[in-house]
């Protein structure tokens, strides 16, 4: 959405950036890295002090390391800029905690029980939720499949409904729709 939709004059107060990116490694798995970036557009007066405009008041990235069954073999987090020095950056060791966690149905979930609340930070665990989706599109298609496992994105969202015209096209032995 541009300013274009809108003809009320506004001021740009806060930006938060999030950006995901997906590698294949040289020795077959898979990297994926977050980064989260909140900028005031104007100065901040924070309980710590004086955060200029454009300076960030959080910058965190995290990476975690698949392999092809999209179960996290590391994950690692660093924060660079954050409100509380000497406090954020002390959690970011429990992120480690994501080894072993797959990324697939209940993965949600389980991020909440380990990392939710006081035992993660905010902004690195709702990163990973960006990160999920971005690696289930960095390995999209080049990841083979067994031919007799349902697909892991069939109801996943409405155009992929086991009961819609998509499955019944283009995945037909998973689709529930009575043919018409």
């Amino acid at each position: 959405m541009d300013s274009s939709t809108t003809t009320i004059e506004r001021t740009p107060i806060h930006t938060r950036e999030i950006r995901a990116q997906g590698y294949l490694r040289s020795d077959g798995l898979w990297d994926i890295d977050g980064t989260l970036l909140d900028v005031k557009q104007q100065d901040a007066l924070l309980q710590t002090g004086l955060r200029p405009a454009g300076a960030p008041i959080h910058q965190m990235t995290l990476r975690i390391t698949l392999d092809d069954q999209m179960v996290i073999v590391a994950a690692h987090a660093l924060t660079l800029e954050r409100p509380y020095p000497g406090v954020c950056e002390s959690i970011t060791p429990v992120y480690e905690q994501l080894k072993g966690v797959k990324i697939g149905p209940g993965f949600s979930r389980r991020v909440t029980q380990l990392l939710a609340g006081t035992r993660g930070c905010t902004h690195l665990t709702e990163l990973l939720g960006r990160m999920a989706t971005v690696a289930f599109q960095t390995m999209a298609g080049r990841v083979p499949q067994a031919p007799d496992e349902r697909p892991f994105q069939l109801d996943g969202c409405h155009a992929l409904a086991v009961n819609g015209p998509v499955v019944a096209l283009y995945y037909p032995r998973w689709s529930s729709r009575k043919p018409e």
